[in-house]
Protein backbone atom coordinates (compact mmCIF):
# COMPACT_ATOMS: atom_id res chain seq x y z
CA UNK A 1 0.00 0.00 0.00
CA UNK A 2 1.62 3.40 -0.97
CA UNK A 3 1.59 5.65 1.83
CA UNK A 4 3.06 8.84 0.36
CA UNK A 5 2.49 9.91 -3.62
CA UNK A 6 4.89 12.44 -3.79
CA UNK A 7 8.79 13.17 -4.04
CA UNK A 8 9.68 13.69 -0.27
CA UNK A 9 13.72 13.71 -0.39
CA UNK A 10 16.18 15.98 -2.82
CA UNK A 11 19.86 15.02 -3.66
CA UNK A 12 21.18 17.93 -4.48
CA UNK A 13 24.22 17.49 -6.02
CA UNK A 14 26.09 21.15 -5.34
CA UNK A 15 29.39 19.63 -7.58
CA UNK A 16 30.94 16.03 -8.31
CA UNK A 17 34.63 17.92 -7.39
CA UNK A 18 35.87 16.13 -3.95
CA UNK A 19 39.04 16.58 -2.59
CA UNK A 20 39.24 13.29 -1.41
CA UNK A 21 40.15 9.60 -3.83
CA UNK A 22 37.60 6.89 -2.33
CA UNK A 23 37.76 3.68 -3.65
CA UNK A 24 34.49 2.70 -3.90
CA UNK A 25 33.26 6.09 -5.24
CA UNK A 26 34.04 7.40 -8.77
CA UNK A 27 31.90 10.89 -8.41
CA UNK A 28 34.90 12.67 -7.87
CA UNK A 29 36.47 11.36 -11.07
CA UNK A 30 33.91 13.36 -13.08
CA UNK A 31 34.27 17.20 -14.29
CA UNK A 32 32.17 19.34 -13.06
CA UNK A 33 30.73 22.74 -12.18
CA UNK A 34 29.44 24.43 -8.97
CA UNK A 35 25.55 25.03 -8.77
CA UNK A 36 24.42 28.53 -8.90
CA UNK A 37 22.86 30.61 -6.13
CA UNK A 38 19.89 31.32 -8.80
CA UNK A 39 19.46 28.19 -10.07
CA UNK A 40 19.50 26.58 -6.47
CA UNK A 41 16.84 28.92 -5.18
CA UNK A 42 14.25 28.75 -8.16
CA UNK A 43 14.50 24.76 -7.39
CA UNK A 44 14.04 24.98 -3.75
CA UNK A 45 10.98 26.59 -4.36
CA UNK A 46 9.73 24.00 -7.07
CA UNK A 47 10.87 21.36 -4.14
CA UNK A 48 8.55 22.86 -1.52
CA UNK A 49 5.81 22.65 -4.12
CA UNK A 50 6.31 19.02 -5.31
CA UNK A 51 6.10 17.96 -1.52
CA UNK A 52 9.98 17.76 -0.77
CA UNK A 53 10.50 17.52 3.10
CA UNK A 54 14.19 16.71 3.50
CA UNK A 55 17.58 18.74 1.44
CA UNK A 56 20.02 16.25 1.09
CA UNK A 57 23.20 18.75 -0.27
CA UNK A 58 25.55 16.68 -1.45
CA UNK A 59 28.50 15.55 -3.73
CA UNK A 60 31.12 15.23 -4.64
CA UNK A 61 32.51 17.39 -1.10
CA UNK A 62 30.04 19.76 -0.32
CA UNK A 63 31.72 22.06 1.73
CA UNK A 64 34.00 22.89 -1.48
CA UNK A 65 30.69 25.14 -2.91
CA UNK A 66 32.34 28.58 -1.83
CA UNK A 67 28.33 29.48 -1.21
CA UNK A 68 27.97 26.59 1.32
CA UNK A 69 26.75 28.83 4.66
CA UNK A 70 24.24 30.37 1.97
CA UNK A 71 23.05 27.15 0.52
CA UNK A 72 22.34 26.15 3.55
CA UNK A 73 20.58 29.23 5.09
CA UNK A 74 17.99 29.24 2.04
CA UNK A 75 17.11 25.89 3.11
CA UNK A 76 16.67 26.54 6.49
CA UNK A 77 14.60 29.70 5.73
CA UNK A 78 12.03 27.72 3.14
CA UNK A 79 11.56 25.16 5.99
CA UNK A 80 13.71 22.07 4.91
CA UNK A 81 15.55 19.62 6.81
CA UNK A 82 18.72 19.68 5.94
CA UNK A 83 21.39 17.17 5.52
CA UNK A 84 25.15 17.56 4.72
CA UNK A 85 27.81 14.54 5.07
CA UNK A 86 31.20 15.65 4.73
CA UNK A 87 34.83 13.63 4.73
CA UNK A 88 35.94 16.50 7.44
CA UNK A 89 38.55 18.60 5.41
CA UNK A 90 37.14 21.77 5.11
CA UNK A 91 34.60 21.46 8.01
CA UNK A 92 37.16 23.60 10.52
CA UNK A 93 36.87 26.15 8.33
CA UNK A 94 33.07 26.20 8.15
CA UNK A 95 31.76 25.23 11.30
CA UNK A 96 31.02 28.43 12.79
CA UNK A 97 29.31 29.75 9.49
CA UNK A 98 27.03 26.51 9.08
CA UNK A 99 26.56 26.12 12.73
CA UNK A 100 22.67 25.49 13.41
CA UNK A 101 22.24 25.14 9.33
CA UNK A 102 22.53 21.49 9.26
CA UNK A 103 19.88 19.16 11.17
CA UNK A 104 21.59 15.85 9.93
CA UNK A 105 25.44 16.49 9.77
CA UNK A 106 27.52 13.06 8.96
CA UNK A 107 31.18 12.86 9.32
CA UNK A 108 32.64 10.27 7.18
CA UNK A 109 34.89 7.37 9.05
CA UNK A 110 35.55 4.00 7.91
CA UNK A 111 38.09 2.78 10.35
CA UNK A 112 39.13 3.58 14.28
CA UNK A 113 43.23 4.45 12.76
CA UNK A 114 44.81 6.76 10.44
CA UNK A 115 46.61 4.52 8.47
CA UNK A 116 43.21 2.52 7.59
CA UNK A 117 41.10 5.41 7.33
CA UNK A 118 43.20 7.15 4.92
CA UNK A 119 43.81 4.31 2.68
CA UNK A 120 40.28 4.51 2.43
CA UNK A 121 39.91 7.71 1.55
CA UNK A 122 42.70 8.17 -0.76
CA UNK A 123 43.82 11.03 1.24
CA UNK A 124 45.06 12.01 5.09
CA UNK A 125 41.68 13.35 6.29
CA UNK A 126 41.50 11.29 9.53
CA UNK A 127 42.95 13.86 11.57
CA UNK A 128 40.63 16.27 10.01
CA UNK A 129 37.73 14.07 11.34
CA UNK A 130 38.85 13.82 14.51
CA UNK A 131 39.36 17.77 14.64
CA UNK A 132 36.08 18.27 13.06
CA UNK A 133 34.71 15.95 16.28
CA UNK A 134 36.08 18.08 18.74
CA UNK A 135 34.69 21.74 16.85
CA UNK A 136 31.66 20.69 16.51
CA UNK A 137 31.25 19.59 20.11
CA UNK A 138 32.44 23.00 21.27
CA UNK A 139 29.76 24.76 19.25
CA UNK A 140 26.80 22.63 20.67
CA UNK A 141 26.57 20.84 16.78
CA UNK A 142 25.73 17.10 17.02
CA UNK A 143 27.49 15.48 14.14
CA UNK A 144 26.94 11.71 13.40
CA UNK A 145 29.64 9.23 12.15
CA UNK A 146 28.71 7.37 9.20
CA UNK A 147 30.67 4.46 8.43
CA UNK A 148 30.84 2.71 5.38
CA UNK A 149 30.79 -0.88 6.00
CA UNK A 150 32.64 -3.48 3.74
CA UNK A 151 32.74 -7.45 4.12
CA UNK A 152 36.25 -6.45 5.20
CA UNK A 153 35.63 -4.01 7.93
CA UNK A 154 33.07 -4.94 9.86
CA UNK A 155 35.28 -6.23 12.86
CA UNK A 156 36.54 -2.51 12.76
CA UNK A 157 32.92 -1.47 13.85
CA UNK A 158 33.29 -2.03 17.24
CA UNK A 159 36.76 0.17 17.73
CA UNK A 160 34.93 3.01 16.17
CA UNK A 161 32.04 2.75 18.25
CA UNK A 162 33.88 2.34 21.79
CA UNK A 163 36.83 4.91 21.30
CA UNK A 164 35.23 7.50 19.15
CA UNK A 165 31.80 7.64 18.98
CA UNK A 166 30.69 6.38 22.85
CA UNK A 167 33.42 8.74 24.34
CA UNK A 168 31.91 11.56 22.06
CA UNK A 169 28.24 11.06 22.66
CA UNK A 170 27.64 10.38 18.62
CA UNK A 171 25.71 8.12 16.69
CA UNK A 172 27.52 5.97 14.68
CA UNK A 173 25.35 5.45 11.29
CA UNK A 174 26.33 1.79 9.67
CA UNK A 175 25.99 2.50 5.75
CA UNK A 176 26.56 -0.93 4.30
CA UNK A 177 28.62 -0.30 0.77
CA UNK A 178 26.87 -1.13 -2.35
CA UNK A 179 27.92 -1.82 -6.26
CA UNK A 180 27.14 0.26 -8.99
CA UNK A 181 27.73 0.58 -12.95
CA UNK A 182 31.86 0.07 -12.94
CA UNK A 183 32.73 0.81 -9.32
CA UNK A 184 33.49 -2.54 -7.46
CA UNK A 185 33.71 -2.82 -3.32
CA UNK A 186 35.48 -5.85 -2.97
CA UNK A 187 33.58 -9.62 -1.61
CA UNK A 188 30.14 -9.56 -1.13
CA UNK A 189 28.63 -9.74 2.12
CA UNK A 190 27.92 -13.01 3.74
CA UNK A 191 25.18 -14.10 5.64
CA UNK A 192 27.03 -13.58 9.01
CA UNK A 193 28.67 -10.44 8.30
CA UNK A 194 24.82 -9.33 7.61
CA UNK A 195 23.77 -10.66 10.51
CA UNK A 196 26.60 -9.02 12.54
CA UNK A 197 25.87 -5.86 11.22
CA UNK A 198 22.26 -5.79 12.04
CA UNK A 199 22.63 -7.00 15.25
CA UNK A 200 25.05 -3.67 16.01
CA UNK A 201 21.83 -2.05 14.95
CA UNK A 202 20.17 -2.54 17.94
CA UNK A 203 22.68 -0.73 20.19
CA UNK A 204 22.16 2.42 21.62
CA UNK A 205 22.65 5.36 19.39
CA UNK A 206 23.93 3.05 16.51
CA UNK A 207 21.47 3.55 13.30
CA UNK A 208 21.06 0.75 10.96
CA UNK A 209 18.19 0.80 8.82
CA UNK A 210 17.84 -3.17 9.04
CA UNK A 211 15.57 -3.00 5.53
CA UNK A 212 19.06 -2.93 3.92
CA UNK A 213 20.04 -5.98 5.22
CA UNK A 214 17.02 -7.82 4.82
CA UNK A 215 17.51 -6.07 0.84
CA UNK A 216 20.64 -7.64 0.72
CA UNK A 217 19.75 -11.35 2.28
CA UNK A 218 17.29 -11.12 -0.71
CA UNK A 219 19.50 -10.97 -3.61
CA UNK A 220 18.54 -6.57 -3.97
CA UNK A 221 15.98 -5.24 -6.10
CA UNK A 222 14.16 -7.54 -8.42
CA UNK A 223 12.58 -5.80 -11.87
CA UNK A 224 9.70 -8.45 -11.87
CA UNK A 225 8.49 -7.30 -8.44
CA UNK A 226 10.59 -3.91 -7.46
CA UNK A 227 10.94 -2.71 -4.11
CA UNK A 228 13.09 0.51 -5.51
CA UNK A 229 10.45 3.90 -5.98
CA UNK A 230 13.86 5.98 -6.15
CA UNK A 231 12.30 8.45 -8.85
CA UNK A 232 8.76 8.78 -7.45
CA UNK A 233 10.45 9.24 -3.62
CA UNK A 234 13.48 11.35 -4.55
CA UNK A 235 14.77 14.27 -6.78
CA UNK A 236 17.85 14.05 -8.09
CA UNK A 237 20.02 17.29 -9.03
CA UNK A 238 23.04 17.90 -10.82
CA UNK A 239 26.13 20.40 -10.46
CA UNK A 240 24.34 21.11 -14.36
CA UNK A 241 21.40 22.03 -13.02
CA UNK A 242 19.65 19.10 -14.93
CA UNK A 243 16.48 16.48 -13.60
CA UNK A 244 18.43 13.18 -13.14
CA UNK A 245 16.66 9.93 -13.92
CA UNK A 246 15.54 6.92 -12.32
CA UNK A 247 18.57 8.18 -9.55
CA UNK A 248 22.21 8.86 -9.92
CA UNK A 249 24.24 6.23 -9.71
CA UNK A 250 21.92 4.38 -12.38
CA UNK A 251 20.92 7.58 -14.18
CA UNK A 252 19.69 6.52 -17.92
CA UNK A 253 18.44 10.25 -18.56
CA UNK A 254 18.82 13.70 -17.83
CA UNK A 255 16.46 17.06 -18.35
CA UNK A 256 17.70 20.85 -18.10
CA UNK A 257 15.67 21.99 -15.81
CA UNK A 258 15.61 25.43 -17.15
CA UNK A 259 13.83 27.08 -14.06
CA UNK A 260 10.95 24.92 -14.70
CA UNK A 261 11.43 22.04 -12.45
CA UNK A 262 7.80 21.83 -10.91
CA UNK A 263 6.32 21.39 -14.57
CA UNK A 264 9.10 19.52 -15.66
CA UNK A 265 8.48 16.76 -12.95
CA UNK A 266 5.31 16.14 -13.66
CA UNK A 267 5.50 16.41 -17.42
CA UNK A 268 4.34 13.28 -19.33
CA UNK A 269 7.70 12.26 -20.81
CA UNK A 270 9.44 12.43 -17.09
CA UNK A 271 6.19 10.95 -15.06
CA UNK A 272 6.86 7.72 -18.32
CA UNK A 273 10.41 7.27 -16.93
CA UNK A 274 9.08 7.55 -13.39
CA UNK A 275 6.85 4.75 -13.78
CA UNK A 276 9.90 2.97 -14.88
CA UNK A 277 11.25 2.89 -11.41
CA UNK A 278 12.60 -0.28 -10.35
CA UNK A 279 11.75 -1.91 -13.91
CA UNK A 280 14.68 -1.34 -15.66
CA UNK A 281 17.23 -3.46 -16.62
CA UNK A 282 20.52 -1.35 -14.58
CA UNK A 283 18.19 -1.90 -11.65
CA UNK A 284 18.13 -5.66 -11.19
CA UNK A 285 19.80 -6.49 -8.38
CA UNK A 286 20.45 -3.16 -7.09
CA UNK A 287 21.11 -2.31 -3.41
CA UNK A 288 21.83 1.32 -3.09
CA UNK A 289 20.99 2.94 0.31
CA UNK A 290 20.61 6.42 -1.33
CA UNK A 291 17.55 5.27 -2.77
CA UNK A 292 16.07 2.55 -1.26
CA UNK A 293 15.69 4.72 2.18
CA UNK A 294 12.70 6.95 1.32
CA UNK A 295 11.61 3.85 -0.93
CA UNK A 296 11.09 1.73 2.24
CA UNK A 297 9.61 5.20 4.27
CA UNK A 298 6.57 5.45 1.40
CA UNK A 299 5.47 2.12 0.98
CA UNK A 300 4.18 -0.10 3.58
CA UNK A 301 5.97 -3.34 3.09
CA UNK A 302 7.78 -5.63 4.43
CA UNK A 303 11.48 -3.33 4.12
CA UNK A 304 8.66 -0.80 5.43
CA UNK A 305 8.25 -2.53 8.50
CA UNK A 306 11.92 -3.62 8.98
CA UNK A 307 13.05 0.07 8.26
CA UNK A 308 9.90 1.58 10.73
CA UNK A 309 11.99 1.06 14.00
CA UNK A 310 15.18 2.27 12.76
CA UNK A 311 13.72 5.20 11.26
CA UNK A 312 12.14 6.45 14.43
CA UNK A 313 15.01 5.44 16.71
CA UNK A 314 17.31 7.87 14.59
CA UNK A 315 14.91 10.58 14.34
CA UNK A 316 14.11 10.76 17.89
CA UNK A 317 17.48 10.99 18.61
CA UNK A 318 18.02 13.60 16.67
CA UNK A 319 14.84 15.75 17.04
CA UNK A 320 13.76 15.99 13.47
CA UNK A 321 10.68 13.55 13.52
CA UNK A 322 8.62 16.75 13.90
CA UNK A 323 9.30 18.03 10.93
CA UNK A 324 8.80 14.87 8.56
CA UNK A 325 4.85 15.64 9.19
Amino acid sequence: MRLISHPILCNYYLTYRCNAKCGFCDIWERPSPYVTLENYEQNLTALKKLGVKVLDLTGGEPLLHRDIDKLLALAKKIGFITTVTTNGLLYPKWAEKIKGLVDMLHFSLDAPTKEAHDQSRGVACFDHVMESIQIAKKIGERPDIIFTVFESNVAQIEEVYTQICVPNNLVLILNPVFNYNEVKTGAQFSEATLDKISAWGKKKNVYLNDAFIQLRKDGGNHVDNPVCLAASSTIVISPENKLVLPCYHLGVKDFTIDNNLYDLYQSDEVQKLVALEGRLPECEGCTINCYMQPSFAIEMNKYFWKALPSTLKYNRIKGTWKALF
